[in-house]
């Protein structure tokens, strides 16, 4: 069986710019509305890095803020303080029933779900 896993933006963000020591986990990949937003709200994006981002999107399923993401993220939002992006991406992850790949460690307080972070390489 397949994990499934969903993909923070910081994750993205570490690979475009090739920081990233080891792969992306092999598994059943997804990412939040959220993180589209994100990733293509940078000012001064590039067509040709904005051409790039909805191409790697493309290959992975994409998750909606559906009213049952909305609920839980307001309970997470009580229970941890977290910003409303980070509790949309958690809740997210926590209705999949999905590990949630990402380098931020306050995510990884958050019971409700299973978190997994990413080796980085050096910076030189």
């Amino acid at each position: 069986m397949k994990i499934a896993y969903l993909i923070d933006t910081n994750i993205f963000i570490l690979l475009f710019n090739n920081r990233l020591q080891e792969p992306i986990p092999e598994g059943d990949l997804s990412y939040s509305v959220i993180t589209e937003i994100e990733l293509l709200s940078f000012p001064n994006l590039s067509e040709e890095d904005e051409a790039l981002i909805q191409q790697n999107l493309a290959l992975l399923q994409r998750v909606a803020i559906e009213r049952e993401v909305a609920q839980k993220a307001i309970l997470l939002r009580r229970k941890y303080r977290l910003k409303t992006p980070d509790a949309i991406i958690v809740a997210s992850a926590w209705i999949m029933n999905a590990v949630l790949l990402t380098n931020d460690r306050k995510l990884n307080n958050v019971s409700e779900i299973q978190t997994k972070s990413l080796a980085l390489k050096e910076k030189s």
